[in-house]
């Protein structure tokens, strides 16, 4: 454990002393003190019109008493706000219902050491954020932009009334913006631990030659489609293979598709959460340390992600991944990394894309996968998914930010967005993944702090079920 931060880890043992005085020797408690700093730059119709900081102080606690569990949070951490909580949320536990689940506390046991905090990022100042948009706009040379830029700090410290305890810190930055050209948007995202390590003029020249290469678009009739989907799109199937197929409590309540053991994905595919691969908390809501976890090695299925109380159903043990609310949303895995060996005879050859759709492809591991395909779409970014089917994950949802034809390994123009339905979990089957950039690209999740690193993919088939507007 490493030394703890101002106040977070004291503040978290006097809340389990509290319960332990309140609640009688018999209470068990487990207690997370975070300390945010999080910054936001906005912009819109090429301009800042935004500049937002907020510093917070969380306490969230979660007790065990008389064979019932409950859990409440709050932000006062004076002596009588502390108490207040440790009350309400005692309360809580003796009207609740029976828990013969309980998995009980984590053990006093070491924690990894989180990788080193950027301390630029994590005290940076309005002006270096506006440096970047600045950046961004400048680059898409005069298109309409919108989008942000933002960092974070955290510092977080857990306690419990077994003993255990542990501190982390982490800081990220993340860079997400638009720019658009008579209705055709183009999109850039990037998430990292540096702020540094945002290039805004990158970004915005990336967005800019999407947009522009997405103007006056064709509609195509529906079909299963050859796809090269880019990291922005990829990034949605890690985000719900993660939170629907991976997750230990749709596993142990048998919703999830995830077979240990069984090969149900290409032989290309792995998939390993990763949470200390970037700036990160090296410990989980329940004090458990968090590793790297492979769920899927060339193609089998090799885990799912677990916290104390489904590694208990399961038999297995926790690998790391509690979350606050874990009881109702189940563990998560919040850093996929997509790699691999590339499937398939995947070729630079091919014609050359020029005119208006040449932008259309922004870097050499898209362009090779582009290279390969006989007729097909390049799939910038999917949006409002939705499950329809948890066991199978059958997902439906938009494309979104561009989309274009592929023909004979160049492409060729825009087509209009397209709705589509298809099951994550087949389209990266056995045979399915054609090819797999070598190169992942972090992509920020909706979730402060979460990130997807995800290369570009080419994948045998896509259903198209329609229009966007159908």
């Amino acid at each position: 454990m490493s030394a703890s931060g101002p106040g977070e880890l004291e503040l978290a043992g006097q809340v389990v002393e509290l319960v332990r005085r309140l609640g009688g020797p018999g209470a068990q408690a487990e207690a997370v003190v975070t300390r945010a700093d999080l910054a936001l730059t906005r912009f819109a119709n090429s301009a800042i019109h935004q500049n937002v900081s907020e510093s917070t102080v969380g306490v969230r606690l979660r007790l065990y008493l008389d064979g019932r569990t409950a859990a409440g949070s709050g932000s006062v951490v004076t002596s009588d706000g502390l108490r207040a909580l440790v009350e309400r949320t005692l309360a809580a536990a003796r009207l609740g219902p029976l828990d013969p689940a309980w998995p009980g506390l984590a053990p006093p046991t070491p924690v990894p050491v989180a990788p080193p905090v950027d301390e630029a990022t994590a005290y940076a100042e309005p002006d270096q954020r506006a440096d970047r948009v600045g950046a961004f706009v400048a680059a898409t040379g005069g298109l309409s932009t919108a989008g942000y830029c933002r960092t974070a700090h955290r510092s977080s410290a857990f306690a419990n009334s077994a003993g255990h305890s542990a501190y982390g810190r982490s800081a990220d930055a993340a860079m997400d913006g638009i720019a658009r050209r008579d209705g055709a948007d183009g999109v850039a995202r990037r998430y990292a631990d540096r702020l540094s390590d945002l290039d805004g003029a990158e970004l915005g020249a990336h967005a800019a030659a999407k947009a522009q290469a997405a103007v006056d678009p064709v509609e195509l009739p529906p079909g299963r489609y050859e796809v090269v989907f880019e990291p922005a799109a990829v990034a949605d199937l890690l985000q719900n293979l993660s939170w629907y197929g991976f997750n230990g409590k749709r596993y142990v309540e048998r919703q999830s598709f995830a077979e240990p053991g069984v090969a149900q994905f290409d032989r290309s595919v792995t998939l390993v959460d990763d949470p200390l691969g970037a700036s990160g908390l090296p410990f989980d809501a329940e004090g458990t340390g968090r590793r790297a976890l492979t769920l899927v090695e060339a193609g089998t299925t090799r885990a799912v992600a677990h916290d104390r109380r489904t590694a208990v159903e399961a038999g297995a043990e926790s690998t790391g991944h509690a979350v606050a609310g874990g009881a109702t949303w189940g563990p998560m895995a919040h850093n996929l990394r997509l790699s691999g060996a590339v499937a398939g005879p995947v070729s630079a050859a091919g014609r050359s894309t020029t005119g208006a759709a040449a932008g259309a492809v922004g870097d050499a591991d898209t362009a090779a996968l582009v290279a390969g395909v006989r007729r097909g779409l390049l799939v910038s970014d999917l949006w409002y998914t939705r499950v329809l089917d948890p066991k199978s994950l059958v997902i439906t949802g938009l494309t979104r930010n561009g989309v274009w034809l592929i023909e004979d390994g160049a492409v060729v123009r825009a087509v209009r967005d397209l709705r589509f339905t298809e099951s994550y979990p087949r389209a990266l089957g056995p045979g399915a993944v054609l090819g797999l950039g070598a190169r992942p690209v972090l992509q920020p999740d909706r979730v402060d702090g979460a990130w997807w690193a995800a290369p570009p993919v080419r994948l045998a088939s896509w259903h198209f079920t329609g229009g966007a507007s159908g």
